[in-house]
């Protein structure tokens, strides 16, 4: 019954958030001037309701899983001179990379582009890193994720490492 009443309750917020979405969305439609921007104030409200997940919601059956939120880091490899070898970046990683996450993370590489400020298009080696770490641990381990996109950045002359956050927290079993 507990695990019915919590599903129950779930669903209800989910319907609530969706409809107060739409509702905020066809209202600035209709709205001028001062309402339209109450109006567009208001989904900041709804959008830092939504990840508070109840802790019932971190389990799946038969599966000991934990609540773990997910970070994606994009390193361009593109920069004056020769671009960042892969051995530059496997030091990185070792160097500065590790020593922070050292329960794990992922490196995939791939091609990647972008456009400059000036309209330039760069098609660049990308380094792609993926950090799963305990959903409580966010404030610390976003402060870890600064520090090593502004070594990077400084270090191989970058404009910006790219950063991907989901509010959600993900089950992560193990």
């Amino acid at each position: 019954m507990q695990g019915t009443r919590t599903t129950l309750t779930f669903v209800a917020a989910t319907v609530v958030s969706i409809g107060a979405v739409l509702t905020l969305l066809f209202s600035g439609l209709t709205l001028g001037g001062a309402e339209r921007a109450e109006a567009q104030a208001a989904p900041t409200a709804v959008a830092t309701a939504v990840p508070a997940f109840p802790e019932a919601q971190s389990t799946i059956p038969g599966v000991d899983a934990q609540l773990f939120a997910r970070t994606e880091l994009y390193f361009g490899s593109e920069r004056p001179g020769p671009d960042v070898s892969r051995r530059e970046f496997a030091r990185f990683l070792d160097a500065e990379i590790t020593p922070r996450f050292p329960d794990g993370l992922t490196l995939l590489t791939g091609r990647g582009q972008f456009r400059e400020a000036d309209g330039t298009i760069v098609e660049e080696t990308s380094y792609v890193l993926v950090l799963f770490y305990p959903y409580e641990d966010r404030a610390e381990a976003s402060a870890l994720v600064e520090e090593i996109r502004q070594l990077y950045t400084n270090q191989f002359d970058q404009e910006s490492v790219l950063r991907v956050d989901d509010p959600r927290p993900v089950l992560v079993a193990f």
